[in-house]
């Protein structure tokens, strides 16, 4: 995130590799004193991206996503950034999936001045965000709305997308495991994520960076099944070896890539 300085964005890293990072431990580490290293971690857990335990600080619940009205808050520039790299490599008059997520809610509004887009979604914002656009069809999978984010899931969700086959599926993820495990926390959800992969010739993941090594309980599938990953920050050399192994192509938008 660019409002992280790199000692925070260091120690979010380290806490990602350990789970859990005591103060006293990361004062020592980059040598700096525990209040330095208090406030660093007050930033991040503002971000929702640490949360504070005594004596230390640890990664946020992989049974609980954090609330859809944060998220929205979260990344704006980098979601942005990603979503207008992800609009440039969809073509006129393609069909395509949108799921849930708000990084999908960015690209829904990098597509408003395609052509001939038909678009099939279970994410009632992006529903409303292209709906009513006379260059593009929206078709909204039925099903049960989910108050906090207004995602459409269920049997009945699951049902409706079976029915189609697709050129891009465009969809996003609350973590990817080191071994490349893609993870969400709905039950529900994945099966729907996961049926739209089936029925889709193309999978692009867009996924800002802080979703690399975030812990969640419900597995949806692996990198090997995406095609393209837009995020605005290169993973560790680690994950790239996994994402090289899995043929996936990464893109980072010129505009970051530019500057970093």
């Amino acid at each position: 995130m660019e409002d992280l300085n790199r000692r925070q964005r260091e120690i979010l890293d380290l806490v990602r590799q350990r789970g859990f990072v005591a103060i006293d431990q990361m004062a020592e580490h980059f040598a700096v004193t525990t209040q330095t290293i208090r406030r660093d971690v007050n930033a991040l857990c503002e971000h929702a991206l640490l949360v504070r335990f005594h004596g230390g600080a640890g990664l946020p619940s992989s049974v609980e996503n954090i609330a859809y009205d944060e998220r929205q808050e979260m990344s704006p520039t980098e979601k942005s950034a990603i979503a207008q790299e992800v609009a440039r490599h969809i073509p006129d008059h393609a069909s395509l999936f949108i799921n849930i997520g708000t990084t999908t809610e960015a690209v829904a509004a990098e597509l408003e001045h395609h052509r001939g887009l038909r678009i099939i979604t279970n994410n009632l914002n992006v529903a409303n965000m292209l709906g009513g656009n006379p260059l593009i069809e929206v078709i909204v999978a039925g099903g049960v709305v989910r108050p906090r984010d207004k995602a459409v899931v269920g049997e009945a969700t699951l049902d409706f997308i079976n029915q189609f086959r697709v050129d891009i599926a465009i969809i996003g993820i609350s973590g990817i495991d080191a071994d490349g495990s893609l993870l969400d926390f709905d039950y529900r959800e994945v099966r729907v994520a996961q049926a739209i992969m089936r029925n889709s010739r193309s999978i692009y993941l867009a996924t800002d960076h802080s979703k690399f090594g975030r812990g969640a309980m419900v597995r949806l599938g692996h990198v090997r099944e995406i095609d393209m990953l837009f995020t605005d920050r290169l993973p560790s050399p680690e994950m790239m070896q996994v994402l090289r192994d899995a043929e996936v192509v990464v893109r980072i938008p010129d505009a970051i890539a530019e500057g970093s």
